[in-house]
C-alpha cells in the first residue's frame, strides 16, 4: 500500500506543490482559530463582516508565508526525517512571517486587535506544521511495519555512531528491522532514545536467545581491529547476520536529505590489519607539502594508494610514472573526479607519465623535466610463480630498473628516495625475493652518496592488492568453489593497503643513508583460517557449501615468511610500528661486479635454473654487516 501511495504520479511529480498547499492550509486554519480565540469563540456577525478586507488579509497572509517557506526551503526536506533541523527551519520561517505581518499591521493603522491574532496564529502554525509531519512519519512507519515481518536486531555500540544507526534503521524502511536494544561495554542499563542497553558484548548470546535476534549492526567507528574481530566472532557463534558502520561523516547535506549511513557487510579487511595508522603529520608534511613528488609504479596497488595518501599532504606537483597506461589513466580520472567534488586541492598539479624504469634515458629525461624532490619507487614485478618461469624479467625490471631509478635520482639531485621492498627479500628461495634483496643491496651501496637520502621499506602481504590471495579467494567463492590453498599450515603476514602506504610515508621521513625500515606486521595469519573466514563472510559454510582444497606449494614459495636477515640488528624508531635495520657494509665496486655478472648471465640467454642459481649466489656472497 505504501509503495503505491508514495509512488503515485501526483505525489511523485508535484510533491513540493502538494506540501506547500498543505502547509498554507495549516496556516489558514491556524489563523482562523486565532481569530476565533480572540473573539472568545463567538460566531461572527456576517451582516457587518468586511469581506474585501478579509480577502486582502488572507492574500497578504498567504503571500508572506509562501515567500518565507521558499526562503527557508521548507518543502525540500523529507517529512519522514523530521527532526531538530526541520523544526528549527519551520520555527524561523514562521517567526519571519510573523515579524513581517506585525509590521504590516502597525504601518497600515489596522486595529491593534489583529496583533494578537498574528502572534497566536504563528504559534499555532508552528505546532500544527510540526505535528502533521510527526503524524506522517508515524503513518509511514506503521505502513512499513504492517506490510512485512521485521527481523529483530541489536545495535552494538551506544555512542554517537549507535544513535545515528538507530535513526537510520528506524526511519529507512529498506532495512526492515525491529531494533530491540543496544549492546555496549560501558553503558549497561542506559536508555538511548527509548531503547535500553541490554548488556555488554559478552551478553550478545543471551540477548539473541531472549529477544529472538536475527541480525546485528556494529556502530563503533573508533573500534580497533582486535575488538571488531572479537565482536564478529561472538556474533558468528550465535549465527547473527552482521553489518558494520565504517564512517559517520557528512550524514546530512545542504538539502537536508540525509545521506545513507555507510553500512557494509563485514569484510576480511575489517578483521585483519590494524586500520588507520597514527602518523606524525608534521614530519610527513615537512618533506611532502609544496614539494614535487614522483611515484614509480603509480598505477599499482601500493603505488596508487601512495598517490592518494600523498595528495592529502598537498604537494606542489605529483608525477605518476607507470608503464601500464590503463591503471594510470584510471587513477588520473579518480583525481579529476575528486577535484570536481572538492575532495582534493585544486592547486595540486597531477602529471601522468608512461615510461619504463628499464629505460634509463627516458627516466632521466622525466626527472630532468619535472625535477622531483621526493621519489617513491613502487614499480616491480611481484608474483613469485610467474617470476620463476621468467627470471630474466624479474632481474631486468626489479634489479636493473631499480638501479636506473637510483642513478636517475642521484644524477638529478633528488633529495629523498624511498623504495618499496618485501618480506620475500629475507633469505629468499625464489627469484622474485632474490631480485628484491638485490635492490636492497644496491640501495645500501648507494646510501652514502652525498646527494639523495635513501631508504627501503620492507613489509609483507597487502590485503586486496592486485593478484593477492584475497581477490583470488573472492573469485573462487563467487564461482562456488573450491577455494584452493597451497598448504594448510602455511602462514603469512598481512596489512591493509592504506596502512602500508601510511607507514611508508612515515618511514620516508627517517630516510638517510640506505636504511631498511621494517614494518610491524602484527600477528601472522594462517591461510587456512583466512579461507574459512572469507567463506563464512560470504554466507557459506566451509567444507559443506564451499570446499577448501590443498594444491601444494608453488614454485619458489616458502611456508613461512621472515622480516629480518639473521645478521641484521634492529632498532625502534619514534613510531612503534616502524623498525630500522642497520646498513649493510657493501661498496659500489662490489655491487657493480654483481650487476655485471647478472647482466652477462641474462644476456647469454642462460637457462632459468642458471639465472636463479646466479642471483641467489650473488645475494649470499655478502653476509657481513656493520656491527
Amino acid at each position: 500500500m505504501s509503495s503505491k501511495l508514495f509512488k503515485n504520479p501526483i505525489y511523485k511529480y508535484h510533491r513540493e506543490l502538494l506540501l506547500w498547499g498543505i502547509d498554507i492550509f495549516i496556516v489558514l486554519v491556524s489563523f482562523f482559530l486565532a481569530y476565533w480565540i480572540k473573539i472568545d469563540f463567538e460566531i461572527p456577525d456576517f451582516d457587518y463582516f468586511n469581506f474585501p478586507k478579509a480577502i486582502l488579509s488572507i492574500t497578504t497572509l498567504v503571500f508572506v508565508y509562501s515567500v518565507s517557506f521558499r526562503l527557508f526551503r521548507i518543502h525540500k526536506s523529507l517529512w519522514k526525517y523530521i527532526g531538530q533541523v526541520e523544526a528549527y527551519r519551520i520555527g524561523m520561517s514562521v517567526l519571519c512571517s510573523s515579524v513581517v505581518l506585525l509590521v504590516c499591521v502597525l504601518v497600515s493603522h489596522i486595529e491593534r486587535f489583529y496583533l494578537g491574532i498574528v502572534v497566536t496564529g504563528g504559534l499555532l502554525s508552528t505546532l500544527m506544521m510540526f505535528n502533521v509531519r510527526l503524524i506522517y512519519r508515524t503513518f509511514r512507519k506503521h505502513l512499513n511495519r504492517s506490510e512485512a515481518a521485521k527481523r529483530n536486531a541489536l545495535i552494538i555500540g551506544a555512542g554517537d555512531g549507535g544513535y545515528l544507526m538507530l535513526k537510520e534503521l528506524t526511519q529507512n524502511e529498506k532495512y526492515n528491522v525491529n531494533v530491540v536494544g543496544f549492546i555496549d561495554d560501558k553503558k549497561i542499563g542506559s536508555v538511548i532514545s527509548g531503547y535500553k542497553v541490554l548488556g555488554d558484548t559478552y551478553d550478545i548470546p543471551s540477548a539473541v536467545s531472549k529477544y529472538d535476534v536475527q541480525c546485528a549492526f556494529i556502530a563503533i567507528p573508533s573500534a580497533d581491529k582486535e575488538n571488531i574481530r572479537r565482536i564478529y566472532d561472538i556474533c558468528q557463534s550465535v549465527k547473527l547476520e552482521t553489518k558494520i558502520m565504517k564512517d559517520t561523516h557528512d550524514i546530512l547535506d545542504d538539502s537536508l536529505k540525509p545521506k545513507n549511513i555507510p553500512l557494509h557487510d563485514i569484510s576480511i579487511e575489517d578483521l585483519l590489519g590494524r586500520g588507520e595508522v597514527h602518523l606524525d603529520q608534521s614530519e610527513i608534511k615537512s618533506y611532502l607539502t609544496d614539494r614535487i613528488v614522483a611515484v614509480t609504479g603509480a598505477g599499482g596497488s601500493i603505488g596508487s594508494e601512495l598517490c592518494r595518501q600523498i595528495v592529502r599532504f598537498k604537494p606542489k606537483k605529483l608525477v605518476m610514472i607507470d608503464i601500464n597506461e590503463n591503471y594510470l589513466y584510471m587513477l588520473e580520472q579518480e583525481f579529476n573526479r575528486n577535484r570536481t567534488h572538492g575532495l582534493m586541492d585544486k592547486d595540486i598539479e597531477i602529471v601522468s607519465i608512461i615510461t619504463s624504469i628499464r629505460d634509463f634515458t627516458a627516466l632521466t629525461d622525466v626527472f630532468k623535466k619535472y625535477q622531483p624532490e621526493v621519489v617513491f619507487h613502487a614499480a616491480a614485478h611481484k608474483h613469485v610463480p610467474l617470476m620463476e618461469t621468467r627470471p630474466m624479467e624479474a632481474i631486468k625490471n626489479n634489479v636493473f630498473g631499480t638501479n636506473n631509478v637510483i642513478k636517475a635520482c642521484i644524477k638529478n639531485k633528488v633529495s629523498r628516495f624511498i623504495m618499496i621492498s618485501t618480506d620475500k627479500a629475507v633469505n629468499p628461495t625464489n627469484v622474485m625475493g632474490a631480485s628484491k634483496r638485490m635492490t636492497e643491496m644496491i640501495l645500501q651501496a648507494n646510501g652514502n652518496n652525498g646527494v639523495t637520502k635513501m631508504a627501503a621499506v620492507r613489509f609483507g602481504n597487502v590485503l586486496g592488492s592486485n593478484g593477492s590471495v584475497i581477490p583470488i579467494f573472492k573469485g573462487q567463492i563467487a564461482e562456488g568453489g573450491p577455494v584452493t590453498i597451497t598448504d594448510k599450515n602455511i602462514i603469512r603476514y598481512f596489512m591493509t593497503i592504506p596502512e602500508a602506504a601510511q607507514l611508508v610515508l612515515q618511514a620516508g621521513f627517517y630516510a638517510d643513508k640506505g636504511e631498511i625500515f621494517v614494518l610491524d606486521m602484527g600477528q601472522p595469519v594462517k591461510i587456512l583460517d583466512l579461507a574459512e573466514k572469507m567463506i563464512r563472510l560470504s554466507g557459506y559454510k566451509p567444507y559443506e557449501d564451499i570446499d577448501i582444497v590443498e594444491i601444494g606449494l608453488r614454485p619458489g614459495e616458502k611456508m613461512f615468511e621472515e622480516l629480518r636477515l639473521d645478521g641484521e640488528t634492529t632498532t625502534r624508531t619514534k613510531n612503534n610500528l616502524i623498525f630500522k635495520n642497520n646498513v649493510m657494509d657493501i661498496t659500489m665496486e662490489e655491487i657493480n661486479e654483481k650487476l655485471k655478472e647478472l647482466s652477462e648471465v641474462i644476456n647469454e640467454e642462460a637457462s632459468n635454473e642458471k639465472i636463479k642459481e646466479c642471483i641467489l649466489r650473488l645475494i649470499k656472497d655478502k653476509e657481513t654487516v656493520k656491527k
